[in-house]
């Protein structure tokens, strides 16, 4: 499956990215889809799905509150005190509509 040049602008602006055409030229990216089709085809029949190859556990430790009632001191923090009257913390928007 080969992407055009087109095509692969327009994932990049879809996932809010800017890259060059001098590197949309150099991009192998069809070398790349080609290795995740072969792993696709590997047959994992009878394999137990993991979340990390290290065999470890994490140790665990009680659930406890050391310092109640911090959300003042926490909010004090803050550059922008905005949301702070009201509880939270005011954040730049970040997503267009």
């Amino acid at each position: 499956m080969a992407f055009s040049k087109q095509q692969l602008q327009k994932f990049a602006d879809l996932i809010k990215i800017e890259i060059s055409d001098e590197k949309l030229e150099k991009m192998n990216i069809d070398g790349v889809i080609e290795w995740l089709d072969k792993l696709q085809k590997i047959d994992t029949t009878g394999i137990t799905p993991m979340l990390s190859p290290a065999e470890h556990k994490l140790p665990l430790r009680e659930d406890v509150v050391t310092e109640p009632n911090m959300r003042d001191k926490i909010l004090s923090n803050t550059p922008d005190t905005a949301g702070v009257s009201r509880g939270y913390f005011a954040v730049p928007k970040i997503m267009d509509e």
